[in-house]
């Protein structure tokens, strides 16, 4: 064999090696344990009484069976009732638990900001949607931020409600990638990126979060089992990004091609 042949072969074996090294860990890495994780946080949200809070952790026993949270409604209305100042708001979305919550239209016209986003949305099937929401929904699309996480839940109850959706096929598209750039690489685990997350997760597009995210949220958990809004670890643990990260976590842990809605089903 001549020198410039071993040479060659050499170079082909070299770009063999560096290709398997660059290539095969990537695919053989594996999530860690969720178990312990999760169990932390349902300890964390047993004790939460934030009526919000409360409404997902029905949603979260519904969807995946967590015993713990099975009274999340009953505990909801007592909240409810014992804050009377927030009473039309809270009375309003209390049908994310429970399809045949009264109300009527009129009340879902007082609200503005990210609530103005996904209230229509959750009525849909029972008012219908404005002529002016498509484009209500891609004017907040634009604004990134927690807009553009509402602009996906408001998406995520329309279909639940079985509503023809506003937006074409190629818009929600657009808008699954663009929740999922929300997710940057950087160490801190912030309560939008598990927003962005864990809709993506409930939208049933959790292809497109990377899975070093996961571990990343395990990392940033806090002793008590929660996470704080900024992700620094050295900041209180709150019920908002807490119940994402469950939430998160479980759809990791349990896949399914298929989960209960997140919206109470007719009874």
């Amino acid at each position: 064999m001549s020198l410039s042949k071993q040479k060659v072969l050499l170079f082909v074996a070299f770009i063999i090696v560096l290709f398997s090294l660059l290539i095969i860990p990537p695919l053989l890495h594996t999530i860690p344990d969720l178990e312990l994780p999760i169990k932390n946080v349902i300890g964390f949200l047993d004790l939460s009484n934030e009526p919000h809070a409360l409404l997902w952790l029905d949603v979260i026993h519904r969807r995946f069976g967590i015993e713990e949270f099975a009274d999340s409604l009953q505990r909801y209305d007592q909240v409810l009732n014992e804050l009377p100042g927030e009473q039309l708001q809270l009375h309003v979305f209390r049908r994310i638990a429970d399809y045949d919550n009264p109300i009527q239209q009129r009340d879902l016209e007082r609200f503005v900001g990210l609530d103005r986003l996904v209230v229509p949305a959750l009525y849909c099937d029972r008012f219908g949607i404005s002529d002016d929401y498509a484009e209500l929904l891609e004017n907040n699309e634009s604004f990134g931020d927690y807009e553009l996480t509402h602009v996906l839940l408001a998406v995520i109850w329309m279909q639940d409600n079985g509503c023809e959706l506003p937006l074409s096929d190629r818009s929600i598209k657009n808008l699954y990638r663009s929740n999922a750039a929300l997710i940057n690489n950087d160490s801190l685990v912030e309560d939008l990126e598990l927003e962005a997350a864990a809709f993506l997760y409930v939208a049933g597009q959790g292809e497109l979060v990377d899975d070093f995210f996961i571990e990343r949220v395990i990392t940033a958990q806090n002793d008590d089992g929660g996470w704080s809004i900024s992700g620094d670890r050295q900041d209180e643990s709150n019920w908002h990004p807490s119940v994402l990260g469950l939430l998160l976590l479980l759809h990791v842990e349990f896949p399914s091609n298929s989960y209960p809605p997140t919206l109470s089903p007719l009874s």
